[in-house]
């Protein structure tokens, strides 16, 4: 039964690696024109449940991907996959548009170098995520004809990262984070004269690539209390810094001429992949939790993002604003140990956030809140298959002319053991 275990994971870690992990973008939403797109983060299916909150809480069972300093409670081999689907409804001006598409979200492993002293992570997931596609009318200046104009965009970035967390006493861990970020961003705008006398048989368009590839660093830490009011209640505060980065790019454009069908008859490069940076900010997360044992947990996360220090290939911060999230959720787990009765062994999550982007419509902030849910199913020994939902809005038609409605779907396996560096005597 180990080895096929073992087998399997990394069979069906290898097949997911190789079709979709370098396909940084789910479903069609038009917020993710700005910057380097829709962020993922780094909280993994077991915190979705919880609205993202990680940041402070230890778990023992699985790999805590947002602080590194918290790899040290890891005492197992662990390799967690998972998978991320969304479907969006979009509507504006009295229209609305349905979109969905899913993706591989994540692929990484855990090692305990010295128990209880000293872990390491590695794996590899989107950064984030480029898909919008907008059509709207503008006039030609200096007439009354009007062209059709349709802006799309594609990509996004993923991340190889490696991570270390080391414990300094018995209530004070300390991590540090290397990622290196690459890929592309591609967007195109096409004009197409429909309403001339004169029918036209080619539509001008421009073709921008951007090529992404450097490192990002994060640090974090970790304090907690434990066997509070002489009881197993545990007290926990965590710290994450992603370092300001200068991300080297590659910038590229053409100016192309396609036919009615779309294909490029003719094409002229302007920028040939010149050599640049992206600003990436600086942010900071601060989470609090509170819990018993393997019981139940409540934890709360802030997240703040000087995103009016961003800056793209040509240095314009483009009218970006700070940002920041707040996610509040618990987990319970009825009786760890209830060996006869297999539904009080599943672990139950909730959570809720607000978000503000950085950028405004209409000249006013756009927000997203959304609700989550969640469950953790055990299976084997320590391993398990982790579940999460989270229903949300994102702007509203009020106030921006634009509301984004959308369901994001979380599927995760997380696969622990003690043996697999460790070789078998008898199987």
């Amino acid at each position: 039964m180990h080895n096929f275990r073992k087998n399997f994971t990394l069979a069906l870690g290898f097949c997911l690696l190789v079709s979709g992990v370098l396909n940084a973008q789910v479903a069609n939403t038009p917020f993710s024109f700005r910057g380097l797109g829709d962020y993922y983060g780094n909280a993994l299916a077991h915190n979705q449940g919880m609205a993202g909150v990680g940041v402070s809480n230890p778990q023992y069972f699985y790999l805590n991907n947002q602080n590194p300093a918290l790899l040290v409670f890891n005492r197992f081999t662990v390799f967690e996959g998972g998978f991320i689907g969304q479907h969006n409804t979009i509507k504006g001006n009295g229209a609305s548009e349905k979109s969905g598409n899913g993706n591989l979200n994540y692929l990484m492993m855990g090692l305990p170098i010295k128990m209880g002293k000293w872990s390491s992570s590695f794996g590899i997931s989107p950064y984030s995520g480029v898909n919008y596609r907008t059509n709207y009318r503008d006039q030609i200046v200096g007439t009354t004809e009007e062209v059709e104009v349709e802006e799309t965009g594609k990509g996004g970035l993923n991340q190889v990262f490696f991570a270390n967390g080391v414990a300094l006493s018995k209530t004070l861990s300390v991590g540090l984070r290397a990622s290196y970020l690459f890929s592309s961003i591609v967007n195109e705008y096409t004009n197409t004269l429909t309403d001339a006398s004169s029918p036209i048989a080619y539509s001008p368009s421009i073709y921008q690539r951007l090529y992404v590839k450097d490192f990002a660093f994060t640090t974090g830490i970790s304090y907690h209390k434990d066997s509070l009011f002489q009881k197993n209640y545990r007290f926990n505060v965590g710290a994450v810094y992603n370092f300001k980065s200068k991300l080297n790019a590659e910038y590229f454009t053409r100016i192309e001429r396609k036919n009615l069908s779309g294909t490029v008859t003719d094409s002229t490069t302007l920028i040939n992949n010149v050599p640049g940076t992206v600003v990436l900010p600086q942010s900071v997360t601060v989470g609090i939790s509170f819990g018993r044992g393997e019981r139940w947990m409540m934890g709360v996360d802030f997240n703040y993002f000087k995103n009016s220090l961003f800056r793209d290939y040509f240095g314009n911060s483009q009218n970006a604003t700070d940002s920041w999230r707040l996610s509040i959720g618990g987990e319970t787990t009825p009786d760890p140990m209830a060996l006869s009765n297999y539904l009080k062994r599943i672990t139950y999550r909730t959570g809720v956030s607000l978000e503000k982007y950085p950028y405004f419509i209409n000249g006013k902030p756009v927000q997203d809140f959304g609700i989550n849910f969640g469950f953790t199913m055990p299976v084997s020994r320590i391993s398990s298959l982790d579940f999460a939902v989270k229903v949300g809005r994102r702007g509203t038609q009020q106030e921006h002319t634009l509301e984004e409605n959308y369901i994001k779907l979380y599927f995760g396996v997380t696969i622990n053991d003690q043996y697999w560096f460790i070789k078998r005597r008898f199987d």
